[in-house]
């Protein structure tokens, strides 16, 4: 069992297994990272976290060294997360990351989603402030209140900001999700 802290925040990790995760959607999330590097959608000061749906738990990133080449160690499974005691249980070597619990929350909110990226940048929230609904940041990343800000602004939207952080993008497939990351790619340029 590990705590994660942030001001305000604090989950509980419990590892089911630290084995790497056999999820067969792992060359799709590593396709996608490397695409969206080379892409320049991501900055040296900026992260990615995308989630795929996979039956009742989803395959996620932690933190990642090189988003051009996702090592499996860096991969983990959430198979659970209970959002009022802030516990996630986990197969996998990696830890989360605080935005772990907000995408367990929109797959398991969105039956219809399967797909989550998740570009902190604060340069592409500039670009595109007008354009898409905004999530405000006044409650702590992974907290309850800011999971509800962020399913409030995607229920009209498959593409929302987060002020001053970033982008969320949901879809119903992983290729769904792709390419709306690639037009949005376009508008930014």
């Amino acid at each position: 069992m590990q705590g994660v802290k942030e001001p305000n925040f604090i989950f509980q990790t419990f590892h089911i297994s630290k084995e790497k995760t056999n999820c067969p959607l792992i060359p799709e999330l590593i396709r996608i990272s490397k695409k969206l590097k080379e892409k320049k959608m991501l900055s040296d000061d900026s992260s990615l976290i995308i989630s795929f749906k996979y039956g009742n738990r989803i395959l996620i990133n932690g933190s990642v060294e090189d988003y051009s080449i996702i090592k499996h160690e860096e991969l983990f499974e959430v198979a659970d997360y209970d959002p009022v005691k802030n516990v996630l249980m986990i197969i996998g070597p990696a830890e989360p990351r605080l935005e772990t619990s907000v995408h367990y929350m929109i797959h398991h909110a969105r039956s219809e989603v399967n797909a989550v990226i998740q570009i902190n940048n604060s340069n592409i929230f500039e670009k595109i402030k007008e354009k898409y609904p905004i999530a405000d940041d006044k409650y702590p990343v992974g907290t309850l209140n800011y999971i509800k800000e962020v399913l409030k602004k995607l229920y009209d939207s498959k593409i929302i900001i987060l002020k001053n952080q970033g982008i969320i993008i949901v879809g119903e497939t992983y290729k769904k999700v792709e390419e709306s990351a690639n037009k949005l790619t376009e508008e930014i340029r």
